[in-house]
């Protein structure tokens, strides 16, 4: 047994240092921010990264790997803890819930048996941190500062390629790529901005590569080669929209190369050979798992992924998963399954075109030009999707349409796929009891006391069947469905409640029509997440009586100075698509506060950006 097991974490003897050295490997983490596998080894023309093309000509290339989550922040957590977001109500942009009080981040497993653990520095988790994760994490974090002969778990982010660097001009004498030699993707429209915009991101992805190299070389140069296993990967997409933020491929597929040295090639993945490829779906779920079983130690067994290497390994699984929640201040709902060719998306927020005006994404030139050109009606179908509602399913062959762009749900010859990857998704969603489909204001109230995923095991307090089957149901687009959803309205739960709203409103002015009593009774409704569906929906087709009533809820709703932060977002979203319903309140709405009352962790700045949009719409 290992001597380390009898020692007190963070205790070490001389001794002990040296035979923790000798029995386990370092850790060296090389992240970069906003790009895909658009590399060298990836085989794309375009891209200049030696550095990160040399690695993988040392290591193996994962060429089917995800990251569950197409932006930083749940992408991130689910790294760190090796659990779905969506499992523990983490997975909107910017949240903030716990872990159950057994559950750790797994770096906090690593240096109970004696891993120093740095992160230079980037944490962005949704998840509040609980026991020591990181020996540092700063800017300041560096294997170097670790005890003589202890074993490191060193993680370095690049942020050089984040989709912020891709908005900043640039001399041309400073330029790596030509934007005419640029593909635009079929999705985007091609002009001189977009190109512009996609020269950049490459000019950045050379950037970060010589960014790792220099940590790459450091290794070198200190004599560690031999005793560090070596990952590098990419957190999502790249940061251009439709990319970034959107569960298709193009927003999930992450390079992942892992290097293992000689002394240390029995803890290698399957397969392992210098140059190589693995065609195994990975994620970043698998990720915490897989760095207990390269340090020897068991993966909790309430980890959702499995490790792909070390003495723990298991055999690869046949889907990967994707998610979409809120996306800063806009509202959303989207699950994604892959087997690696096809790939499907479940919509349960159809009503919402898929590009919601984002602040921060609107930031973006190729965002604001695309949006322009929609406007004026100078775009094909392929480029105009991005701009409409969406429809309940998707499906795309990814050997046929690289850019996800021909929908294949009611193509003849796809019943079987598509049947297939709809099953993964809803058995995926059983198995970890996604609480996602609760509204945000009512994961945090279900949860006071507890935590999310402990809420989600609840049965009392939430019936996870019950509350899918009303999603499924709203969310079809159904017609025939009315009567259905408006006896949703009815049910005890208030997590089926709000998808009898959802669903009417998904469905417009039938929606209104078949349900008009029932939602003029939900106006009153305890559930504040109910009453404002239920407002959006009486505002947009009601009576002028109906209209007041509703926008006094909304605009009540909307004071998040009184209220609560969630419920705000969501309130804000809907006077937004009142549109010129919402017009003779502006002074009211102008007024409105644009921080909470109490410390809102993380999400404080997300009603002020829907003001700001709001207001703005209608200045003279």
């Amino acid at each position: 047994m290992h001597l380390m097991k009898f020692l007190l974490p963070g205790i070490f003897s001389s001794l002990a240092l040296s035979l923790s050295a000798a029995d386990r490997p370092n850790f060296l983490w090389i992240s970069s921010e906003d790009n895909g596998p658009h590399l060298g080894c990836y085989d794309d023309p375009n891209a200049v990264t030696p550095n990160l093309d040399a690695l993988a000509a040392r290591g193996l290339r994962y060429t089917r790997a995800w990251s569950n989550a197409p932006v930083c922040a749940p992408a991130r957590t689910t790294v760190i803890s090796g659990l779905y977001p969506p499992s523990t109500g983490s997975e909107h942009m910017r949240s903030e819930t716990s872990l159950p009080e057994s559950m750790k981040m797994f770096p906090v497993y690593l240096r109970e048996v004696g891993y120093y653990c740095t992160n230079a520095s980037k944490e962005d988790y949704n998840l509040v941190k609980t026991g020591q994760v990181w020996d540092e994490s700063s800017k300041k974090g560096h294997w170097r500062n670790r005890a003589a002969g202890q074993p490191f778990f060193a993680v370095f982010n690049s942020t050089i390629s984040h989709e912020s660097q891709i908005r900043n001009q640039i001399d041309d004498a400073d330029r790596i790529h030509d934007p005419a030699k640029m593909r635009v993707p079929a999705y985007h429209p091609d002009t001189p901005e977009v190109r512009r915009d996609w020269a950049q991101y490459y000019d950045r992805l050379t950037m970060m590569d010589a960014e790792l190299g220099g940590r790459l070389r450091e290794i070198e140069e200190a004599g560690l080669a031999d005793d560090t296993i070596i990952f590098y990967w990419g957190d999502h997409g790249s940061g251009m929209p439709r990319n970034k933020r959107w569960p298709y491929h193009s927003g999930l597929h992450v390079p992942l190369i892992v290097q293992v040295p000689e002394k240390w090639k029995h803890l290698a993945p399957d397969n392992y050979a210098a140059g190589g490829t693995s065609d195994r779906l990975v994620s970043f779920v698998d990720f915490a798992p897989t760095m207990l079983s390269l340090a020897g130690i068991e993966p909790k067994e309430w980890m959702q992924g499995s490790a792909f290497a070390g003495e723990f390994k298991k055999p690869g699984r046949e889907f990967n998963y994707g998610f979409r929640g809120r996306m800063d201040e806009r509202i959303d709902l989207v699950r994604s399954v892959t087997d690696g060719r096809y790939v499907y998306l479940r919509q349960y927020l159809p009503h919402r075109i898929y590009g919601q005006h984002i602040d921060y994404m609107f930031q973006t030139p190729t965002t604001r030009v695309w949006r322009g050109f929609f406007d004026d009606g100078r775009l094909d179908e392929a480029q105009s999707h991005f701009w409409r509602e969406k429809p309940a399913e998707e499906l795309y062959d990814l050997h046929s349409d690289r850019d996800e762009v021909v929908n294949l749900v009611d193509a003849p010859g796809h019943a079987e796929v598509l049947a297939k990857l709809r099953g993964a998704h809803e058995s995926w969603e059983r198995e970890i009891r996604d609480i996602g489909f609760l509204p945000e204001a009512e994961i945090h109230a279900r949860s006071e006391g507890s935590t999310p995923y402990e809420v989600a095991r609840d049965q009392a307090k939430y019936d996870f069947a019950e509350v899918f089957s009303a999603a499924r149901l709203a969310s079809s687009r159904k017609l025939e469905d009315v009567p259905a959803l408006v006896d949703l309205l009815g049910y005890p739960d208030s997590g089926v409640r709000y998808w009898g709203a959802t669903g009417l409103l998904i469905r417009g002015k039938a929606g209104f029509e078949g349900g008009a009593a029932a939602l003029r009774k939900a106006l009153g409704d305890d559930c504040g997440s109910v009453a404002i569906i239920a407002a959006e929906l009486l505002g947009r087709f009601g009576t002028e009586a109906d209209r007041e009533r509703a926008l006094d809820l909304l605009l009540a709703r909307s004071d998040q100075e009184k209220g609560n932060v969630f419920e705000a977002i969501l309130a804000l979203n809907a006077l937004d698509y009142l549109d010129e319903a919402a017009a003779p309140r502006m002074e009211a709405i102008r007024r409105l506060p644009r921080e909470p009352g109490k410390p809102a962790p993380r999400v404080d700045g997300y009603a002020g950006s829907l003001l700001k949009h709001l207001t703005g719409r209608w200045r003279k």
